[in-house]
């Protein structure tokens, strides 16, 4: 018992120990991206082609664009840290814009992850259960599609059924959140506090993009599922339980536990790429989410906000990736030697 704890000490430590340089070198990456491209952020920033050269050279000093890069990007990090970098284009902090924004992001990437759990485990072991079958066909040609379909076309599909031709969502806004906040989130405040009427305007206005963003995930978590679960049934220990006379269900149970390790890096990583996806489904979707945001600051050559966002996606999906390692190292405690 003792070594466990200790060993599951020591796979913790060594998961921290990456984070931070992690996140040093995404900043870096994006920061090098967003200043060595062939533009003049300072012109834009002032006005485009009618700014005046005083006004240039204001704004190159402001923001240290005069100065070389090394020293550019400590300046950037600090004021993120310090959150005193001034969005050129809002006039706002930079995290104070982000923060406004983030909870809208959070929540529609929560949606499109329940539909990826709702949609993406069930038909994987439905597939795996029914091998080589009409029903393994079909939920393997549903995931193809779902891997397979743009996030743009199929938000225009289901915009155009179920707001143009049924009414049945709502597209205008995002719902005003909860008069008392707890995490931040206002669905989940709103479920938390008993405010079902706000609750249910959320859900209204966030699971059709929630699922256009979802459905490709959904797609490649029941593929991985149905491949792993087959694996795991395949198993010589499997095997050895028919042998002892082990129940059907017993069987089941004991390899989808086993299937779950490498389903849940998969899992992880989906949340990323939920994030990546985001501001595609936003734009469409109207929604003033970060994603959405992020896309304004590349057409405006807005690169400090464009790094503070890229920042803030990288420390979520680290984070979240930090924790899927744990549950990786609860699950399965061979991954924590």
């Amino acid at each position: 018992m003792v070594n466990s704890m200790g060993s599951m000490r020591d796979f913790i430590i060594r998961r921290t120990v990456t984070f931070i340089p992690t996140i040093i070198g995404v900043s870096l990456i994006a920061f090098i991206i967003a200043y060595v491209i062939p533009a003049d952020p300072a012109r834009a920033w002032a006005g485009g082609e009618k700014a005046t050269q005083a006004a240039i050279e204001l704004i190159r000093k402001r923001y240290h664009l005069d100065e070389p890069l090394w020293s550019q990007y400590v300046f950037f990090v600090k004021g993120f840290i310090t959150n005193t970098i001034i969005d050129p284009r809002t006039s706002n902090p930079i995290m104070y814009d982000i923060a406004k924004r983030l909870p809208v992001t959070i929540q529609l990437t929560l949606f499109a992850y329940m539909f990826i759990l709702a949609l993406g485990i069930p038909l994987g072991i439905i597939a795996a259960l029914k091998k080589n079958t009409i029903i393994d066909s079909l939920i393997r040609f549903l995931a193809l599609v779902g891997v397979s379909s743009p996030v743009f076309w199929l938000g225009y599909l289901l915009i155009y059924v179920f707001f143009v031709t049924y009414r049945v969502t709502h597209l205008a806004g995002v719902p005003p959140p909860p008069e008392r906040t707890i995490i931040g989130i206002p669905v989940i405040d709103a479920l938390l506090i008993g405010d079902f009427k706000t609750f249910t305007q959320h859900v209204q206005r966030f699971w059709l993009p929630g699922f256009v963003l979802g459905f490709m995930g959904s797609g490649v978590i029941a593929r991985f599922v149905r491949n792993s679960f087959l694996e795991a049934l395949n198993s010589d220990y499997i095997v050895f339980l028919k042998a002892k006379g082990v129940t059907r269900t017993m069987l089941w149970k004991h390899a989808f536990k086993n299937a779950l390790v490498p389903v849940i890096t998969i899992l992880g990583l989906q949340f990323g790429g939920l994030l990546s996806g985001a501001p595609i489904t936003e734009t469409v979707f109207g929604l003033p989410g970060l994603g959405r945001y992020a896309i304004q600051a590349i057409i405006f050559l807005d690169f400090p906000a464009i790094v503070g966002i890229t920042l803030v996606f990288a420390l979520i999906y680290v984070t979240i990736n930090f924790i899927i390692d744990i549950l990786y190292g609860i699950i399965d405690p061979r991954v924590r030697y």
